[in-house]
């Protein structure tokens, strides 16, 4: 089976690399790009599941750090997003013990009701490594906290599965797409049409040709879902920086009056923009900011990004499959832009087809990458509806705009009673939204019944016991620093 992908950077190369891993030779697969078409190439943060990925393709942490300039990441910093002056973190992983049927932060909302003081990033482990800067075993050992990510170089990452990839019989084809040929009966496309009058056929197709969507929009016009009513932020700045002398294990997320600042630390330089809504603030005043508020001195020239947030209506498509920005884009607050990609992957090889493209197939993934999508916008939406912000025309927008009802839904059960249900197979678990939920401020009414069971002696002596291991758990780890000089800087072993 003839396997086409459309579209290098970190979508195609991650496509590649997955395929030729899990299908040996029985595929033949080639990837075409051009170098005379640039990719975005500033996904650099990602969540837990990126590990998943590697560790599937056997790729060792030490090589994969190295190769990339990575760090490690333990969450997001969020600073100033309920209001001026405030912060809060959303740390991976979970926040507290939970006892029998009832999470931690029911028993923590009784004892906070009733005068305690620790605050709930006190039972996050990664909270607390995260503000100290720690992460891995002292004694040398590549320790971790459970839930970790990683910050990394895209284009390096891109490069590192490239070579990946051609070692498994990946052909790549440096060349120009200028058309393609669709069956006159199907309408599948049969094949690509380079620049110079050759053309490669293929029975499955790959679209990562980033926001163009060259075969899922121009060539079969499958047709977009537009959600910027929901999350107004139309476009980026993009501009690298030196560093702040610390590589902080956590991204920082910074609200600003149209929109909000990435802060990304590498090994070379930190990764900085200005995600912002167009029709509240315009270009020039977008880069004066982001210029003004740069960690250290800039190493390069602002890249200016233009995006729509939504999604495609069907990302499979008769005989072609949409990743990363071909797919949607749901813009990066929560760094689930290359999650997405491998979310699509996963997808593609448990439904794998034959050139045959079975419509029960397509119609199931579509309706996982569906609800994938939805389920990861509405976690965004909250971000910015559920604040205190009215010093500017976005903020004001954003608190007055009307939401899905699933998030609504969601909100309205946790300010009545505590509860947070996780549906399904939503990306994002009840630590997630207790954490942003809390940070933006929003306060439960109640706790579950069940808590009142515990006398104030044995609660008082559960959430001190807690805070206790977490802090046990933090007080064995190095200094990120000094991990990454020891594992990630070293040069790549065989």
């Amino acid at each position: 089976m003839r396997v086409v992908i459309l579209g290098g950077g970190t979508a195609g190369w991650m496509a590649a690399a997955a395929l030729s891993e899990y299908f040996g030779r029985t595929l033949a697969i080639t990837l075409i790009e051009s170098g005379a078409i640039g990719t975005v190439g500033v996904g650099e943060a990602t969540i837990p599941q990126i590990r998943l990925f590697n560790s599937g393709l056997k790729i060792d942490e030490r090589d994969f750090l190295s190769a990339t300039r990575g760090t490690i990441k333990l969450g997001i910093e969020f600073i100033g997003w309920q209001r001026a002056g405030t912060r809060y973190f959303h740390g991976f992983g979970d926040v507290g013990r939970q006892i029998g049927l009832v999470p931690f932060h029911h028993y923590w909302l009784r004892h906070h009701a009733q005068g305690g003081a620790p605050d709930i990033e006190e039972f996050s482990p990664n909270a607390l490594a995260a503000r100290e800067g720690r992460y891995g075993a002292a004694a040398g050992k590549p320790a971790r906290l459970p839930a970790s990510a990683y910050h990394f170089d895209a284009a390096l990452y891109a490069g590192f599965l490239r070579s990946y990839a051609e070692a498994r019989g990946v052909a790549r084809l440096d060349a120009t797409v200028q058309g393609w040929r669709l069956h006159p009966e199907t309408g599948f496309v049969t094949a690509l049409e380079m620049e110079g009058g050759t053309a490669v056929e293929g029975d499955l197709f790959v679209d990562c040709s980033g926001f163009r969507g060259v075969l899922t929009e121009q060539a079969l016009e499958t047709g977009y879902e537009d959600w910027s009513h929901w999350l107004p932020c139309d476009r980026a700045m993009a501009l690298p920086s030196e560093g702040r002398g610390r590589l902080d294990p956590f991204t920082r997320s910074t609200a600003r009056e149209a929109g909000w600042q990435w802060e990304i630390p590498l090994q070379h330089r930190t990764g900085n923009g200005h995600v912002y809504a167009s029709g509240f603030t315009d270009d020039e005043a977008a880069l004066r900011t982001l210029r003004a508020n740069l960690p250290g001195k800039p190493l390069g020239d602002p890249r200016p990004l233009r995006f729509l947030t939504g999604k495609r209506r069907r990302i499979w498509n008769r005989n072609v499959i949409a990743l990363g920005l071909a797919s949607g884009f749901l813009e990066p607050l929560e760094s689930t832009s290359i999650h997405l990609i491998q979310a699509g992957i996963a997808r593609l090889l448990a439904l794998f087809p034959d050139r045959r493209c079975d419509p029960t197939l397509v119609d199931e993934f579509n309706r996982q990458m569906d609800f994938e999508f939805t389920a990861i916008r509405d976690f965004l939406i909250l971000h910015y509806h559920l604040t205190e912000r009215d010093e500017s025309e976005f903020w004001r927008y954003c608190r007055a705009m009307s939401i899905p009802d699933s998030l609504r839904d969601k909100m309205d059960l946790f300010r009545a009673t505590g509860r947070i249900v996780r549906f399904n197979t939503e990306l994002f678990d009840v630590p997630s939204w207790l954490q942003v939920m809390l940070g933006q401020g929003l306060r439960p009414g109640s706790w579950h019944p069940m808590v009142d069971a515990a006398s104030e002696v044995d609660l008082h002596r559960f959430i001190a016991t807690t805070a206790q291991e977490t802090r046990a758990q933090v007080d064995t780890l190095d200094s990120h620093d000094a991990w990454i000089a020891r594992v990630g800087r070293q040069p790549a072993q065989a």
